[in-house]
């Protein structure tokens, strides 16, 4: 009774209906409504209705619909068989692909030509008969079919995957096809987990679409009643909301902690040994900013997003840590660089089976809308794949054109990357971008980069073998209490990206102007740049993040500073020039330290100027790079070549194979 007023309050016509109540109430009602729900919940529905009106006195727009959930006989999609056929099942899976709207006929309305009676027809099993004989006028196969007359209700085809949890290993994944039909339309998205209840139905497919003839072979797919999101291992979508009072106490109470910030970070993660820099960073990730909405009406969009890139020397537990948030957030998505093709992570075109048209099938970027994407092996992806990134990272959308479908596809997804060096252990002496070698335009657009260098310290390694040791003999008692916060991180950060929503202080604004200035002042010293408007912006997601975190609805100068603090610690890893020991943010926006662009410049005159000596014959590179190193030991056959591009993009020399020739107008 209090659902049906809850229905009268809200005025939407449907009542969800959890068979495990009805279970209890009556065993043999329960067997009915899963052994024949075709005939059996059309009864339901019109109870429903009818105590409905008794109780209210009127009627709804639509009747209300009841929406069986939780049935018993829950089984996994690869072992749905013949005795499924016609019964109510549930399973669960993640939704991979939606089609739109699909029109279908409820109700015929046919009209005789020769004296204009009217007739209509129900749909029988997904059939409407046309009359063949007018009782008016006793013509035979004289109607026509009204299309305004007809009822049409909408109809939308789901692509349902299997979930990777009920996957034995080393198999494909099954799909299966779902109808929603009326209010369940629209109601999941790509990307989604979820718990579908429906009648399992099987079609026969005919030979020839003009002939009559079937197939021995049917079609199986299944009419949902009712879609429920799940995440039992992860935190809800809505979960938010859905806390309990006293744990929202709870939460409450953890925010209140001086140590706030330090005990989140040692639940991130807990079986890994220190990275605390890191880990600070990855809870950041996982609160993130501030959405933006666009609330002044220009087109201005402003992500929110924080993007994490982790490099440095195998075995520093990168790997474990994607992981660690994968597993934690809800949609979230996990890919290796090798194995990820720019169709995987975007989304490729194909032609449906059923209706022959061209369809999007999404990729791991768009599945992990409003989640976290986590890219192992970042550097080993090919380039095609890579430069998809450019667009999502920044402007959190993904534009594509493909086979006559042109379209914008929203992927708000952070992006928590984990890269090796080439020559598989850092060299100190190299800049992060000739480590990694990925293009400095890529490497710009992460808030913060971390650099987990493997230390050669026998205390360190001795602390390290104590914890790794310990993990396998740690008691069960010490491994829980370990889960307990694993559990309650979970629902913390739901509950501040469902409520927290922080905005800069005035004294916020002007103390990250400052911060933004001191930074632009220390590199201009050197006669470098230290800052980007893209470092401002950083900054501020940062400190919103800090903000979140605490659960305050405003940005105060301590969360600047910690994101400033934090911020500094991440560049002073990775925008290190090797040579002069600073940092220099030139090396993520342009490649190269200042001091590299200068020292080429310096080998570029020096090559002219040798050049000029032999009087325009043409020169063996070789003989030119020996004839420079006499007089500076330091050249390197790298910074020769570098030096040599740059003469050939300003026109001075010309460059066939290893013969070098100056030309005229560089004398």
């Amino acid at each position: 009774m209090e659902r049906l007023y809850e229905i009268d309050v809200s005025e939407q016509p449907f009542m969800n209906l959890n068979l495990a109540h009805v279970m209890a109430f009556s065993d043999p009602l329960y067997r009915k409504i899963v052994a024949y729900p075709s005939d059996v919940i059309p009864y339901l529905d019109s109870v429903v209705n009818e105590v409905y009106t008794e109780k209210y006195n009127r009627q709804l727009p639509s009747p209300i619909e009841l929406r069986p959930f939780n049935a018993e006989k829950t089984r996994n999609m690869r072992n749905l068989d013949p005795t499924d056929i016609d019964q109510l099942i549930t399973i669960t899976g993640m939704v991979t692909r939606t089609s739109t709207l699909i029109p279908e006929m409820r109700l015929g309305f046919f009209q005789c030509t020769v004296c204009n009676f009217s007739v209509e027809s129900e749909v029988d099993r997904g059939r409407i008969e046309e009359p063949t004989v007018c009782n008016n006028c006793s013509n035979t196969y004289c109607f026509q079919l009204i299309h305004n007359r007809s009822v049409f209700l909408d109809k939308q085809m789901v692509k349902l995957q299997e979930s990777p949890d009920d996957m034995p290993s080393g198999q494909t994944p099954h799909t299966i096809t779902v109808f929603a039909h009326g209010h369940l339309v629209e109601s999941v998205q790509p990307g989604d987990r979820v718990t579908l209840t429906g009648i399992y139905r099987t079609q026969a497919t005919k030979v020839n679409p003009r002939q009559r003839a079937l197939t021995s072979v049917y079609r199986t797919n299944i009419d949902a009643l009712h879609f429920r999101r799940t995440d039992t291992s992860r935190l809800h979508q809505d979960q938010g909301e859905t806390l309990t009072d006293e744990r929202i106490e709870q939460i409450k109470t953890l925010a209140q902690r001086d140590d706030l910030m330090d005990a989140l970070s040692h639940a991130v993660a807990p079986s890994i040994y220190e990275h605390m820099d890191v880990k600070r960073g990855i809870l950041c990730l996982l609160f993130g900013g501030t959405r933006k909405d666009d609330e002044t009406g220009n087109k201005t969009k402003i992500r929110s997003e924080i993007n994490i890139l982790l490099c440095g020397d195998p075995g520093t537990s990168k790997s474990q840590l994607l992981q660690y948030v994968f597993r934690l957030m809800p949609r979230s998505q996990y890919t290796s660089g090798k194995g990820t093709s720019a169709v995987g992570l975007t989304a490729s075109v194909t032609r449906e089976a059923e209706s022959k048209q061209l369809v999007l099938q999404t990729g791991a970027l768009v599945l992990a809308d409003n989640g976290v994407c986590c890219i192992d092996e970042f550097d080993k992806m090919n380039d095609g794949a890579r430069s998809v990134l450019h667009e999502v990272m920044e402007q959190q959308t993904l534009s594509i054109a493909k086979a006559g479908i042109i379209c914008q596809l929203n992927a708000r997804a952070s992006i928590l990357a984990a890269a090796n060096p080439v020559d598989s252990e850092w060299n100190r002496n190299k800049t992060i971008v000739e480590n990694i070698q990925l293009p400095h335009t890529l490497l710009s657009r992460f808030d913060l980069i971390f650099l987990l260098v493997d230390p050669h310290d026998e205390a360190y390694d001795r602390r390290l073998a104590n914890h790794l040791v310990s993990l396998y003999f740690k008691s069960q008692q010490e491994n829980t209490s370990e889960q307990l916060d694993m559990a309650l991180l979970r629902d913390y950060i739901a509950y501040a990206k469902a409520n927290i929503q922080p905005r800069l202080s005035d004294e916020a604004s002007q103390f990250l102007i400052e911060k933004y200035l001191f930074m632009r002042k220390a590199g201009a010293q050197h006669g470098q740049i230290s800052a980007y408007p893209r470092q401002l912006e950083s900054l501020i997601r940062l400190s919103e993040a800090h903000a979140k975190i605490r659960l305050s609805s405003e940005v105060t100068n301590d969360d600047v500073e910690n994101a400033f603090n934090l911020y500094r610690e991440a560049l002073k890893q990775a925008a290190v020039d090797p040579v002069t020991g600073k940092v220099d943010v030139n090396i993520l926006a342009a490649g190269m330290s200042s001091t590299s662009r200068k020292r080429i410049l310096e080998i570029a005159e020096a090559i002219v100027a040798q050049m000029e000596q032999q009087r325009g014959a043409t020169l063996q590179a070789k003989n030119l790079f020996n004839a420079i190193k006499l007089n500076d030991k330091t050249l390197t056959r790298d910074m020769f070549n570098d030096a040599l591009n740059e003469l050939s993009k300003k026109e001075q020399i010309v460059r066939t194979g290893e013969r070098i020739r100056l030309l005229a107008a560089a004398r």
